[in-house]
């Protein structure tokens, strides 16, 4: 049993391993993962050190958007397996000290959903106003200027009721109307059957999205030179300051009922996925206080820009706009490409880069989520366009390739499978990650693997990095610096992100901290490091 598996807030400071089921283990050889094989798995994510494991959808789907796109939000998609599967995967994870949060995707359904096939039927049925529906100008065209994600209007036709639908994504995943207090009951209904099945929180997709501006107004162009966070500047979306479509004042009503039906149950949690133009603000007002989201992440450390510059005015607008809200870091996920090719231009080997990231992330204050694959290292897979999946990547290709080449089959063994299952897999395994594989990895005390294991550990000893609050030193090209204080501890943590060694000056009494895996030497007040590396240490004053 994990030693912070009862803690009243278990949450604060933990480790959360991101599984997306399609490519994590093939059970039943169809090419696809399932919930079976997550649940053969788990014992890999416990030795680990990780507190929980947070699955990308698994509800039944048309899998248009690979299950971000709901047909029926209490069953589980028959690709996957079933409730029974669900039920043993929830107690084998419970058994091993395992946290389990699901993906709850409620600011759209798939056009599948029996609720928007009542609600296009006609304007005066029962859901008529479940979905945001609007007539068009009188030249016909879209209500609004808003645009999706997926490229193109966020309004498509409907000849039937002869009005325009609201999709923030692909035309097939139509927006509720979170205007409309039915709607916000049916979904509390939904995460209320889920808690009732023993899973331990949510992570909530897109939750700033969830309700929109009443009166349509149109969005404003971006400042001449900005660009809407956390999206390929290719992409149109980019170009408008997203302030009517999403992150309404509205929505804040809704985060309190949740959390409200949430703390009806035992040591629930609840992480929100923030992409917005003022990402941190909206963190702040999203987490604040005790009766909104536990905490949530945002996209800054999820985009290419790495330098150790960028990535201190990252912490730094953090603190200043942020206040004492609680985020989950990520490097990593099912959304973005892969951090150890997203970042190689900072120079080290492969491996250098992979420890350097995994300390980087695992000495930042909240709660951090690693993305399967991520503790072995890998790098982006590539996928020709003519296996591709993702209908983002097809739209927008080549100068954007979508999301398939981080969601390719985890490699478990490094034969030609990977070990991920008998048939032919959903997406290609990616032969570049084959000498990464687990089994390659899994009794080498040198491997990645290894490092993340031992890491993990050692963090679990240091207070000062699980829960301690955060003090920026100077910024700097080379190293990016900060100390950790709590309960009158502090540790530095610096972390040298280039091709060459460097040094830093130290207050006196600084001490070196040993287990963390890095070879940092320590001459008198004079920090010396290697390229790609990290250093901790101990200092006697608790101040920089």
């Amino acid at each position: 049993m994990h030693p912070n598996a009862h803690n009243e807030q278990w949450w604060r400071g933990a480790v959360i391993y991101q599984i997306y089921p399609r490519s994590f283990q093939d059970s039943n050889g169809d090419g696809i993962g399932d919930l079976p094989g997550i649940t053969r798995r788990l014992p890999h994510v416990a030795a680990l050190g990780a507190e929980a494991i947070w699955i990308s959808p698994f509800f039944t789907s048309p899998m248009a958007d690979f299950g971000y796109d709901v047909s029926d939000y209490c069953d589980v998609d028959p690709m996957f397996g079933t409730l029974a599967d669900f039920d043993a995967l929830i107690a084998r994870a419970h058994e091993l000290g395992l946290k389990v949060l699901i993906d709850l995707v409620l600011s759209h359904t798939s056009d599948q959903h029996p609720w928007f096939k009542e609600s296009r039927m006609s304007r005066d049925n029962a859901r008529a106003d479940w979905y945001v529906w609007a007539d068009a100008k009188a030249d016909g065209t879209p209500p609004s200027n808003w645009l999706s994600l997926f490229g193109g209007s966020a309004w498509q036709w409907d000849a039937r009721r002869q009005q325009y639908y609201l999709h923030n994504f692909l035309t097939s995943q139509p927006d509720l109307n979170f205007h409309c207090p039915a709607v916000q009951d049916a979904l509390l209904d939904v995460a209320r059957f889920w808690l009732e099945r023993g899973v331990d929180g949510f992570r909530l997709d897109t939750v700033n999205f969830y309700t929109h501006d009443a009166q349509l107004r149109d969005n404003p162009p971006q400042p001449a030179g900005e660009f809407a966070a956390g999206v390929p500047r290719t992409n149109p979306y980019a170009f408008q300051r997203h302030l009517y479509d999403k992150t309404r004042p509205e929505n804040l009503l809704f985060i309190n009922r949740l959390r409200v039906l949430c703390d009806q149950f035992d040591e629930r949690v609840t992480i929100g996925e923030i992409g917005d133009d003022r990402q941190y603000q909206t963190l702040r007002d999203y987490t604040r206080g005790d009766d909104r989201l536990h905490m949530a992440y945002v996209f800054t450390m999820l985009t290419e820009q790495c330098s150790p510059r960028y990535l201190h005015n990252v912490l730094d607008e953090y603190l200043r706009e942020a206040g004492d809200a609680y985020v989950c870091w990520s490097l990593s996920n099912h959304d973005v490409v892969r951090v150890a090719s997203r970042w190689a231009e900072l120079g080290g080997s492969p491996a250098e880069r992979a420890r350097a990231f995994a300390a980087l992330l695992l000495s930042l204050p909240g709660a951090v989520c690693l993305y399967q694959g991520e503790e072995l290292g890998l790098p982006e897979a590539d996928v020709p366009y003519e296996l591709l999946q993702d209908p983002y990547g097809k739209v927008l290709w080549p100068e954007y390739k979508g999301r398939d080449g981080c969601r390719t089959p985890m490699p478990w063994h490094d034969e030609a499978d990977g070990g991920f299952g008998s048939a032919t897999p959903w997406l290609p395994v990616s032969a570049e990650q084959l000498p990464l594989a687990v089994n390659r990895q899994q009794d080498n005390v040198d491997s990645t693997l290894a490092f993340w294991r031992r890491f993990i550990a050692w963090r679990a000893g240091q207070p000062a990095l699980r829960y301690g609050r955060l003090e920026l030193a100077e910024a700097d090209d080379r190293l990016l610096s900060f100390t950790r204080q709590h309960n009158g501890n502090a540790v530095q943590c610096v972390f040298n992100l280039s091709a060459e060694p460097a040094t830093l000056a130290l207050p006196h009494g600084a001490e070196r901290l040993s287990g963390s895996g890095f070879d940092a030497e320590l001459a008198g007040t004079v920090l010396t490091l290697p390229a790609m590396s990290a250093a901790f240490l101990r200092l006697a004053t608790g101040e920089q």
